[in-house]
């Protein structure tokens, strides 16, 4: 008889994500994978399967933990210009310091392994088109709240350009984490919209 799992299956995938994010899927190997979540190599192919399955399951777990926190301020707020503005800040104060030297799982992987994984593509997208979403419904909000007066083609044009600014704030925090750099950068985002 197998022994009993004894791990909580988010806190490792948790773990992994943060150590995926740290070290990019290629740099990180099964036995830093191992030790970081503190279970043993058979309980990890025995849960997840193996390394890529691991790293797919973690990429859903950082989405709905990390970056579904950020989209609903865009998707739950009764503001327009006002949750766009939020969701800039969060970023800013997520990505300063010491978090933002390790930048974002999501854009981490857009950079290292979209072009030779499917599996991961599939899920980036699926992400970004998420989050393209969120703005566009916010833009939307705005929109009918006299904010701004663009066309729906206009709107979904703006949503594209907040997810580039968002990604490329991630990036830039990999490099320059300092708080007033990275709000120069959102405030600057957002002036679009004046």
């Amino acid at each position: 008889m197998g022994r009993h799992k004894e791990f909580d299956r988010n806190e490792v995938l948790d773990k992994a994500a943060a150590m995926f994010r740290m070290k990019g899927y290629e740099a990180t190997s099964v036995q830093d994978l191992v030790n970081c979540m503190g279970i043993n190599r058979g309980s990890l192919y025995d849960t997840f399967g193996d390394k890529q399955a691991l790293f797919l399951a973690s990429l859903d777990y950082y989405r709905d933990q990390h970056v579904t926190e950020l989209t609903k301020t865009l998707l739950k707020s009764s503001e327009g210009i006002g949750s766009i503005r939020q969701f800039f800040n969060l970023l800013v104060e997520n990505r300063s310091g010491d978090r933002g030297c390790q930048g974002c799982l999501m854009v981490n992987t857009t950079v290292e392994r979209i072009l030779h994984d499917d599996e991961t593509a599939a899920k980036v997208s699926a992400h970004m088109a998420i989050l393209e979403d969120a703005f566009y419904r916010a833009l939307l909000r705005a929109q009918r709240l006299g904010e701004i007066t663009k066309t729906h083609q206009t709107l979904r044009s703006l949503a594209r350009y907040f997810v580039s600014s968002a990604n490329g704030l991630c990036v830039t925090a990999k490099t320059s984490p300092d708080r007033s750099v990275l709000q120069d950068i959102a405030d600057t985002t957002l002036s679009i919209l004046e």
